[in-house]
């Protein structure tokens, strides 16, 4: 009887992090688990959440210190997307094809009726260029371009936490989808650490002013824009303001003998 070769037996897989997470808090569980998602392919759209404002190590006087909200990734939707997502989904994949753009998108979510398309920031603008120009398609306007800075969990910075999203309009065939980029924050991840995405502006010019908007409030740089520059906060401010790690400030008030502490100390927006 001969015996098996120990290298015919099924590999074994690695264990995942849930399997390891024996050792780790709460914080740095969900941290590997968002990275262990992010690196199977999967987009990080979110964080848990304890509490109205996320204070720690203090006494919450908002009456939510029992409130825990789970994070949240999308989920991948599945064929049949429903509706006219399919057809819009095949047409834009031919498109691309024709374009020779290959692996232009991570993951397609459908919730809430919408339907949104997450892609590889380097791809936005021929994506973008596609969906204009393709006569099956036709995504005449860019009605908006906003950012969003998913933040912290405890000390360390979210995957791919600030997203750049885009909401396009086919006026032709009365059709509206997003499409959605996620970029990490370069280098230490501090406030003068700037990620890049190209901009769409060549192919919308209504994207001129929110990609400013973009640049202005969350630091995203975005590379062939034709003027980039601040247009809400005077050019020479510091910082980011809707960045989750840009300070609050604020005074000190005292109040018939009462010192209420500043923002800074008793509010946490991260």
């Amino acid at each position: 009887m001969s015996q098996k070769n120990s290298s015919d037996s099924p590999a074994v897989p690695e264990p995942t992090v849930a399997a390891q997470s024996g050792g780790l808090t709460s914080g740095e569980r969900e941290i590997a688990e968002d990275r262990e998602h992010q690196a199977g392919g999967g987009v990080v759209a979110g964080r848990a959440r304890e509490g109205s404002f996320g204070v720690r190590g203090v006494g919450d006087t908002s009456g939510y210190g029992g409130l825990r909200l789970p994070a949240y990734s999308p989920p991948a939707a599945e064929r049949p997307f429903g509706g006219w997502f399919d057809q819009v989904t095949d047409d834009l994949l031919a498109a691309l094809a024709e374009r020779g753009i290959r692996d232009a998108i991570q993951q397609v979510v459908v919730d809430r009726g919408e339907i949104t398309y997450y892609l590889r920031p380097v791809t936005v603008r021929e994506v973008c260029q596609a969906l204009r120009d393709d006569p099956a398609l036709r995504f005449e306007l860019c009605s908006s371009v906003s950012g969003v800075d998913y933040g912290f969990s405890g000390d360390e910075p979210i995957p791919q936490r600030l997203h750049v999203v885009y909401h396009l309009t086919s006026m032709t065939f009365r059709h509206r989808i997003r499409l959605e980029v996620a970029v990490d924050v370069p280098g230490d991840g501090g406030m003068n650490e700037y990620p890049h995405v190209p901009s769409v502006v060549a192919v919308y010019p209504t994207a001129d002013w929110q990609e400013r908007e973009a640049w202005d409030m969350f630091g995203i740089v975005f590379d062939g824009h034709p003027g980039l520059t601040r247009i809400l906060m005077p050019d020479d401010w510091d910082g980011h303001p809707q960045r989750k790690d840009y300070p609050l400030g604020g005074i000190p008030v005292e109040y018939k003998g009462a010192e209420i502490p500043p923002p800074e100390q008793r509010r946490s927006y991260s």
